[in-house]
């Protein structure tokens, strides 16, 4: 089909290449000695295999692609997104499909370009259906560790900013957020937030310094003891309030 053609040219002149470089090495060859023919022969066997097994992976990834992509836009927009979570038998509000986005590190909220889709794909070594299926669990074990999840963090933030230059976030959506990507983990923490969220009036909106803020203090305070809580360090004035009005609550 023409899409194939206009997604890998370069595999292909990447394929070619290989083939004329290999025929000019035979043509050579003959007038070597035969100890070189043989070394330059396994150098080529070497050479050739990864590449083919690495081109023949990238194509079933395309072809995967192409399943869900819209063909007009060649992205897979929030209508093959659907349709990919449906095959996949997971909610399109589930976590792991926040975690698939940072694997491929996508911009745009509810798409995806094909080389987004390649890098993640590639990454989790899925090139059908069924080997991403089962690479979703690993990648939420991937995530969860604590080396990788400040990052996860950071990037569901960043993934919510839909408009160009937008800084923050709503509270309706933040509280949405908060529940899908920490629920799990400071369920106690995410539940008095939420609620302390919905109830002020002093903000409208959160912004990524005040969302790190939370991250951090589900990480480093005891709660709901929170004795290690002190407002002269350099909390955002958001989490003052918060600690305020559960220590006023607790009273």
């Amino acid at each position: 089909s023409s899409v194939a053609q206009i997604s890998f040219p370069h595999l292909e002149a990447f394929v070619r290449g290989g083939t004329l470089s290999s025929s000019m090495r035979r043509s050579s060859a003959a007038s070597k000695k035969k100890s070189d023919s043989i070394t330059s022969s396994t150098t080529d066997l070497f050479r050739s295999g990864p590449s083919k097994a690495t081109s023949k992976e990238m194509d079933r990834i395309d072809h995967l692609f192409n399943q869900y992509a819209n063909t007009s836009s060649n992205l897979i927009d929030p209508e093959g997104i659907e349709e990919l979570c449906s095959n996949l038998e997971v909610p399109h509000t589930d976590i792991r499909i926040l975690m698939l986005a940072w694997k491929m590190k996508a911009e745009k909220q509810g798409y995806f370009t094909q080389e987004e889709w390649r890098r993640g794909l590639k990454a989790l070594r899925a090139d059908t259906l069924s080997k991403l299926k089962k690479a979703l669990p690993e990648l939420e074990k991937e995530v969860r560790r604590q080396s990788n999840f400040a990052d996860f963090y950071a990037y569901a933030f960043r993934y919510c900013l839909t408009e160009e230059k937008q800084k923050s976030i709503d509270i309706e959506t933040i509280c949405q957020l908060l529940d899908i990507v920490m629920g799990s983990t400071f369920r106690a923490q995410v539940d008095y937030f939420v609620e302390y969220l919905k109830i002020q009036n002093d903000y409208k909106v959160i912004n990524m310094d005040q969302w790190m803020g939370f991250y951090r203090f589900c990480n480093e305070i005891s709660f709901p003891e929170m004795t290690e809580y002190n407002p002269e360090l350099a909390w955002p004035l958001v989490l003052d309030s918060f600690v305020e009005w559960i220590s006023e609550k607790q009273a």
